[in-house]
């Protein structure tokens, strides 16, 4: 039976980089895979991006009331979503149930949490039922592991605003993954 799974990590953790080579892996061997990704996530426009450079093409941009099994004519041999933290609650339940109905693995990407270490609502509802929940990691700038992601605009840490900012158009906002000590130690400097 096939799995719906999870694999999050903080930002620069590789998780697009890990889906680009999935995808690629499943093609290599002659399977159609379908690559998912959130239209909130304009990263990239209707592309998956690496920070490696690696990019493609999806194939089907999400809308929030998107019901994903409308937009797939013919079924794959695996489902594979970018950003999946973005996705609302009722389309992880729709992906769950397309693995197990039609026993297609589904494999998620994303964040576990936001920049107020609160987190999505499609990683809270992928973390209810995923079948396989898999951490990837990275760094912190002290070595430690990172686990948070922390918002920065025009290069200061903030800690308010809305839950999602990928590109407002007219501050600078970038996001740095960090680890839990060096998370309380900026909040502490705000």
């Amino acid at each position: 039976m096939a799995k719906l799974y999870f694999r999050y990590g903080a930002m620069n953790c590789g998780k697009t980089t890990m889906l680009l080579q999935v995808a690629h892996n499943y093609e290599e061997r002659g399977m159609k895979i379908i690559l998912i990704k959130p239209l909130i996530d304009t990263k990239g426009n209707d592309k998956v991006v690496s920070r490696l450079g690696v990019n493609r093409k999806v194939d089907i941009l999400l809308n929030k009331n998107d019901e994903i099994i409308s937009k797939i004519d013919n079924l794959p041999d695996a489902i594979i979503v970018d950003e999946a933290q973005f996705l609302e609650p009722k389309q992880v339940e729709e992906l769950f149930y397309i693995s197990k109905e039609y026993n297609i693995p589904v494999l998620c990407y994303g964040l576990r949490s936001d920049f107020q270490t609160k987190g999505f609502p499609g990683a809270i509802r992928l973390f209810e039922l995923a079948d396989s929940i898999e951490e990837l990691k990275t760094i912190c700038r002290c070595g430690r592991k990172a686990t948070f992601n922390m918002r920065f605009l025009n290069g200061k840490p903030i800690f308010d605003g809305n839950q999602v900012v990928i590109d407002n158009g007219k501050d600078n906002i970038t996001y740095e993954s960090v680890c839990g000590n060096c998370y309380i130690k900026a909040r502490k400097r705000k």
